[in-house]
């Protein structure tokens, strides 16, 4: 895309180095070059010395000894509930689930516990380099609002199960409100409402084959937890007498648009009716650590031409909302899952949480790599710090050395949401005290 005629532009952002993540590692990264941004789309990257010739920039940020790049994706979350972090860890995952989880949300969560929530995760992800998230949780409609207000960028999948919620007495009333909400937001670019059925075990065939009809009329996206557990799949087989992919196939469920989440337990049939369908994966590698849920063979889909994405799942059973930590886990346990050392590489990892994770979403046409045309979508990293020296491959550093601490700033459609690791759009002194009110309301013995 040519600059404007007069070559006035709104921004442009120079350091040494910048990683477009276009998606081809031997061209990963470009040193001494700008940025240049406008009407909040990048125009160009050209370097420096010739971009501050040719342009006059309303604004000239100048970043020295950092990395620019791609914001990352978190495509799987449940943003509010970052309230319960900690709140029950060390548990498999059906009695978090039964025991503890929904127990606690049937008590406490209403609309201000997802407004409160979801300002916590969105504070924590955009000061660790997260430009969106996908969030799947009870009252999407504030968990809209605060990614509209915040200027974070969002798909919000509203839940549907079959049983009553927070939210929704059941299926038809979740469908309604959430149809209702896709409407509303048409026409805010920056955020994607989409189906967010749980998962196979909560929802029946009739619901499925709704969302599946209705998905395609809205052309709207469908994220679902799938093959989170070989229990999962076992007790699917039991009770339906099939593998739960093989029955969200002949329902409609998978098509290019859906998302499915975890993935742990695969066999070669699963991983091929995945990438027939188009369907992309959302890989949570440290929640499934940690509720013990198994390993996605992640090297093993990216062979077979799916789209493997990332997701940090919950702060309930993550227990951070870290996305480059993330990185490195998913490096670390790709490898482990291939019996190969050369797995996942970290250029690989970085893929995943950036242009892969905007091509899940169906948004890569806006963002997930720093291209003329797409959103300025930038995160700025600091490569100053101790842990940054030295400096022999930028994608090996960002990966096994997890830098989220060293991020400084952020743009998302090239607002500036972080400004020297100061939030610009969010209160967080208004933020941590609403979150402790919180803690000391529900750490008091319940009714």
């Amino acid at each position: 895309m040519p600059a404007t005629t007069d070559n006035n532009v709104e921004l442009i952002i120079s350091a040494q180095w910048i990683l477009p993540m276009t998606g081809d590692p031997r061209t990963a990264a470009l040193q001494n070059c700008s940025l240049i941004i406008d009407q909040g789309k990048i125009l160009a990257i050209e370097p420096s010395a010739q971009a501050k010739a040719k342009y006059t920039a309303a604004e000239h940020v100048e970043l020295g000894e950092h990395v620019i790049m791609p914001g990352l994706i978190n495509a799987h979350g449940h943003a509010a509930m970052t309230l319960l972090r900690g709140y029950a860890d060390d548990l498999p995952l059906m009695r978090w689930l039964e025991d503890h989880i929904w127990p606690a949300e049937a008590q406490w969560v209403d609309e201000q516990f997802v407004i409160d929530g979801t300002e916590l995760a969105v504070a924590e992800m955009l000061k660790g380099g997260t430009t969106c998230f996908s969030d799947m949780y009870f009252y999407p409609e504030a968990a809209a609002e605060v990614a509209r207000t915040s200027g974070i960028r969002a798909q919000i999948t509203f839940p549907v199960l079959d049983f009553p919620t927070p939210w929704a007495q059941g299926p038809d009333e979740a469908i309604t409100k959430g149809i209702a909400l896709h409407d509303s937001y048409r026409a805010i670019e920056r955020i994607t409402i989409g189906f967010g059925p749980h998962a196979p075990y909560t929802v029946c065939n009739e619901v499925f084959e709704r969302i599946a009809v209705l998905s395609a009329e809205l052309q709207a996206p469908i994220q679902l937890h799938l093959h989170e557990t070989q229990g999962e799949v076992d007790d699917a087989i039991a009770s339906h007498g099939e593998r739960p992919i093989d029955r969200m196939q002949q329902l409609g469920i998978l098509t290019p648009r859906t998302q499915c989440v975890h993935m742990t337990a695969l066999n070669d049939s699963d991983i091929n009716i995945t990438a027939l369908n188009g369907a992309s994966v959302i890989h949570c590698p440290e929640s499934n650590l940690k509720l013990a849920s198994g390993l996605c063979p992640t090297q093993a889909l990216l062979d077979a031409g799916i789209t493997v994405a990332l997701g940090t799942d919950g702060a309930a059973s993550n227990n951070d909302l870290d996305m480059f930590g993330e990185m490195q886990t998913a490096a670390l346990t790709g490898k482990i899952t291939a019996n190969n050392a050369e797995a996942i590489s970290a250029y690989d990892a970085l893929t995943m949480a950036t242009l892969n994770g905007a091509k899940a979403l169906g948004i890569d046409h806006l963002t997930g790599s720093l291209e003329a045309g797409k959103m300025a979508d930038v995160i700025a990293i600091s490569l100053d710090e101790i842990t940054s020296l030295p400096t022999f491959n930028l994608a090996s550093l960002l990966v096994y050395t997890n830098q989220s601490r060293n991020v400084t700033d952020v743009w998302v459609d090239g607002k500036r949401l972080l400004r020297n690791k100061l939030l610009t759009t969010l209160n967080e002194t208004d933020i941590k005290r609403n979150t402790l009110a919180w803690q000391q309301k529900m750490a008091k013995p319940k009714n």
